[in-house]
């Protein structure tokens, strides 16, 4: 009797034990994902399709754990990163509209689509992601315009709208956002000025190939931008106290605008790989304090005028050509560029009075010199860019004007 008793003990505890494994288990089956979090991704998926070719949403099956879901990062029973379509190059992306349940993933940290066929607004509720650190949503069909509210993702870091057709100015709002490090909205239809950021934490503005008026103001940008891009617009009035405080800069690309005035001396010294400043309106004599280390240094269809400085000589790729330079070539940019070390020579279209280069000698292959419509006939023969035109030398009636 009493064995028996122990045997109908030990059933049981393994009876409330396995009661307790399968408790377990229910509530463990509750934390997987928040109800809230998992209507929205519901509602996320019936918005948008693979392009053909995408088996992206192939895993997305709701019968199953949704955080298991390509794409869906969860912290507890939250979603944190929702990274929409396959990321490898090359693959044919998503289809649709971004809905506006995204608003309802509250915890969301990162929300990312693929460059494919999204269309459409970006729904008002997404910018109401408080915690929201980055934003991604590039080479897509994204229209309309960006909410005046920007600025209330207070935690945004990225915010990559790039390659889209947004419209509209963009907000000044998005200034105040503290923690704000990279701001790409470029190739876009975006109208207005240029927003004042005055936090430290920009690293990158690119707002290239759009559609931007009006001038920098001197103090807009903050020293610790290292990566500026503003090609394409319609900016005007003059950079140099702009210029002159960015000394973190290693990339610059200010050309087709409508810049005027000097270009600071500062700037060549500034740690640069690559200094586009041209086809604007920009005047006066450039005269570099010491050897120019930036690669490529493209100041050409200025307004530039006075002698060719010899710092330039240390530049691999040098533009200098539309302008009104004066005076004769410097000698070590000649030795430069038959000793290989200078690719890219372009000194066309200026008022040059003078080159000292043997006539015999033999370009490098690797090297590209053009002299021609300079108040000289050029003394070697070499291929110039289609651009440059057949006119050797400029006419004399011009060259009277700018000589001496």
């Amino acid at each position: 009797m009493a064995e028996e008793k122990k045997r109908s003990d030990s059933r049981m505890r393994s009876f409330v034990l396995i009661l307790l494994c399968l408790a377990q288990c229910c509530c463990l089956s509750d934390a997987i994902l928040d109800p809230i979090d998992f209507l929205a991704l519901q509602a996320i998926r019936k918005s948008l399709e693979d392009l053909p070719g995408s088996n992206f949403f192939a895993s997305w099956d709701f019968t199953g754990d949704p955080c298991n879901f390509a794409g869906v990062l969860c912290d507890s029973d939250r979603v944190v990163a929702l990274n929409l379509g396959d990321p490898r190059a090359g693959s044919p992306g998503l289809v649709g509209r971004i809905n506006p349940a995204i608003g309802k993933l509250s915890a969301l940290t990162e929300f990312t689509i693929v460059p494919g066929r999204v269309f459409g607004a970006l729904p008002q509720t997404l910018f109401q992601l408080k915690n929201l650190r980055f934003l991604a949503i590039s080479r897509n069909f994204i229209s309309g315009t960006l909410p005046a509210n920007l600025g209330e993702i207070r935690s945004l870091r990225t915010l990559d709208l790039s390659f889209n057709q947004l419209t509209g100015e963009i907000p000044r709002s998005i200034g105040t956002i503290t923690e704000l490090s990279n701001v790409i909205l470029c190739h876009n239809r975006l109208t207005g000025t240029v927003p004042m950021f005055p936090y430290r934490s920009l690293n990158r503005l690119d707002l290239k190939h759009n559609n931007l008026t009006g001038h920098l103001i001197p103090d807009s940008l903050p020293p610790s931008l290292q990566y500026l891009s503003l090609s394409w617009n319609r900016l005007n009035g003059p950079v140099f106290r702009l210029l002159s405080r960015l000394n973190q800069l290693n990339y610059l690309d200010l050309s087709l605008n409508q810049f005027t005035g000097t270009i600071p001396t500062r700037i060549f010294s500034f740690p640069i790989v690559n200094l586009q400043l041209q086809r604007n309106l920009f005047t006066g004599p450039v005269l570099p304090a010491a050897q120019v280390a930036i690669p490529t240094v493209d100041l050409s269809y200025n307004r530039l005028s006075g002698p060719i400085s010899p710092m330039f000589s240390t530049v691999q790729n040098l533009y200098l050509n539309n302008n009104h330079f004066t005076g004769e070539v410097p000698n070590s940019l000649v030795d430069r560029l038959l000793a290989a070390n200078i690719q890219t020579l372009y000194l066309q279209h200026n008022f040059l009075t003078g080159i000292e280069i043997n006539p015999t000698a033999e370009i490098p292959l690797s090297s590209s010199l053009c002299l021609q419509y300079n108040c000289m006939v050029p003394p070697i023969q070499t291929l110039c860019p289609e651009k440059a035109g057949n006119q050797k030398t400029r006419p004399t009636e011009q060259c009277g004007e700018w000589r001496g």
